[in-house]
């Protein structure tokens, strides 16, 4: 099954805030997805004519935002 992206975000509640006058130019999205069987898989999609060396940037400061600077 393929659906557009946004469908399924809106589904799960996840919002972006994003300025007047501000304009997304690329999205690298990571699912996690429940199967049929149970077994659980993570999924990545990213925008059209993105290359690997953008999202692997992408990645890479998303993983820098979501790390504590501090362990809790």
């Amino acid at each position: 099954m393929s659906a557009p992206i946004g469908d399924l975000l809106d589904s799960l509640g996840v919002t972006a805030t994003i300025d007047e006058g501000e304009l997304v130019a690329s999205a690298v999205v990571l699912l996690r997805v429940i199967q049929q069987d149970g077994a659980e898989r993570l999924s990545l999609v990213h925008s059209d004519g993105q290359g690997w060396t953008e999202r692997l940037g992408m990645l890479h400061a998303a993983t820098a935002v979501e790390t504590p600077s501090t362990p809790t």
